[in-house]
């Protein structure tokens, strides 16, 4: 029997590679996503419609699932505009944080009961919320405390279910843009992506893949004594 992993976040650019890798792999990717980024990608699994920032619309999502969930893995994530934190707006700071931050809670409240024991869980964080930037304090705010949700389901799950998360510097997708779901892919970047590499001892800025190999490791037994951990992907840009 394929073992099924629930994707949350699954159609933005890391999402869709990690569903091929886990087909390849023969296990049972299971994506959950805004139903426009589902309807504007084409996922090779089971799609759920959901919208992650809505505790009710998870659990009924999670219903849809009749197999045993062996991991979960929390790609959900966007960015505001380049401001500085003082003149960020307060309703573009509550919608950074829900969308980044309170979605993983809630997301982890009606997911956890679903995974297996023996089962991981692998969140998104971001170097930013370890290695402060000017102009992205919501985002970064939030992506900290995702490592933090991390450390504290790793304690209050185990020895049933391991968490962990990834920390990925910036990577070549629609992220970059705004966000699978609320952006055109044929936007402009963010910044200049050579001058940003030229700063990186590995010299490139990272792709899909390098993000999802660490996730497949979190998720595999390989990875079986490593919980409350964040592993930092980012070219050696940050070494903490």
């Amino acid at each position: 029997m394929k073992k099924s992993i629930v994707i949350l976040g699954g159609c933005g650019g890391i999402g869709r590679a990690l569903v091929e890798q886990l087909n390849e792999l023969n296990f049972e990717p299971i994506v959950f996503d805004l139903e426009r980024s589902i309807k504007k990608h084409s996922v090779d699994c089971v799609c759920i419609p959901v919208d992650a920032t809505e505790l009710q619309s998870i659990k009924d999502a999670s219903n849809e699932i009749h197999s045993e969930v062996y991991g979960f893995v929390n790609l959900v994530g966007f960015m505001s505009d380049n401001v500085s934190l003082i003149d960020t707006k307060t309703e573009t700071w509550n919608e950074v944080i829900s969308g980044n931050l309170e979605s993983v809670f809630l997301s982890a409240k009606a997911l956890s009961g679903k995974i297996r024991e023996g089962g991981s869980i692998v969140l998104t964080s971001s170097g930013l919320g370890h290695f402060a930037r000017p102009g992205y304090g919501p985002y970064a705010i939030a992506k900290a405390g995702v490592s933090a949700i991390a450390r504290q389901l790793a304690l209050e799950l185990s020895p049933q279910i391991r968490v962990n998360a990834v920390a990925p510097a910036a990577v070549d997708t629609a992220f970059l843009r705004g966000g699978t779901g609320r952006s055109s892919e044929n936007e402009p970047p963010r910044f200049d992506h050579e001058k940003y590499a030229e700063a990186i001892p590995l010299r490139r800025i990272a792709v899909p893949k390098d993000i999802t190999g660490p996730i497949i490791f979190l998720l595999s037994e390989e990875a079986s004594y490593i919980t409350g951990q964040t592993i930092h992907v980012n070219g050696g840009s940050y070494m903490p």
